[in-house]
């Protein structure tokens, strides 16, 4: 269960994050409120998967994950690029993430 709450906190920062992005693109209130909420919920998931996973490997991943689904969005909804270099760096994070995991 702490490691499906890792991943809904991950999904909270991700979700943060394009709305920092969506936010700046048109400042309204709603947005705001959007990128205040669910940064909030990925913080109180990270909280709650804590309390099973060690901070330091939660904090790795949840960072991981949300790095690397930042850049997913960026991709799929934005233009950003989608090179080799970038999505090689990228698999480079989920890698270590893993490690973590498999290290625990």
């Amino acid at each position: 269960m702490a490691w499906l709450l890792l991943v809904l906190a991950s999904l909270g920062e991700v979700s943060g994050v394009t709305c920092i992005h969506l936010y700046l693109r048109k400042k309204t209130p709603g947005r705001l409120l959007l990128m205040v909420v669910t940064f909030g919920l990925g913080f109180v998931f990270l909280a709650l998967a804590m309390r099973d996973i060690p901070m330091s490997v939660a904090y790795a991943v949840w960072t991981g994950l949300g790095a690397a689904g930042s850049v997913a969005v960026g991709i799929l909804f934005f233009h950003e690029s989608a090179g080799w270099r970038r999505l090689f760096f990228l698999t480079c994070i989920i890698a270590g993430a893993v490690g973590l995991k498999l290290c625990n």
